[in-house]
């Protein structure tokens, strides 16, 4: 079996971590890319995606890979989930660590509403 970057192994880790304390609420998955962010609402239970929103989702202006970008993302996707009638997920932000564009996307996501 090929060694795992340090990427992945926190990857693991982290979905194991919450996976075991999600008690039944969607996840809010989060990748950052160099020039975009992307964050999804997924009910694992149903394997569908309930809410989603992207630097590069209509409507969004500026650059893509500021923080400010991150926090509109953010502020976004609670809408669409309070929409969608989610209010409480669990926060799976992957490999990526939790500061910068991450943390202000989690950050404007709360002040929109959502419970994590």
């Amino acid at each position: 079996m090929a060694k795992l970057s340090l990427f992945d192994r926190r990857k693991r880790r982290v979905r194991t971590a919450l996976k075991a304390r999600a008690g039944g609420r969607p996840r809010l998955s989060v990748h950052r890319s160099g020039r975009h962010i992307y964050a999804q609402i997924i009910d694992d239970l149903e394997g569908r995606t309930v809410a989603s929103a992207s630097t590069l989702t209509k409507g969004s202006k500026g650059p893509g890979a500021t923080t400010e970008a991150a926090a509109r993302v953010g502020k976004a996707l609670a809408e669409a989930a309070r929409q969608a009638g989610v209010t409480t997920v669990v926060f799976d932000r992957g490999g990526f660590l939790f500061h910068g564009r991450v943390k202000a996307l989690a950050d404007a996501a709360r002040e929109g509403g959502l419970e994590f």
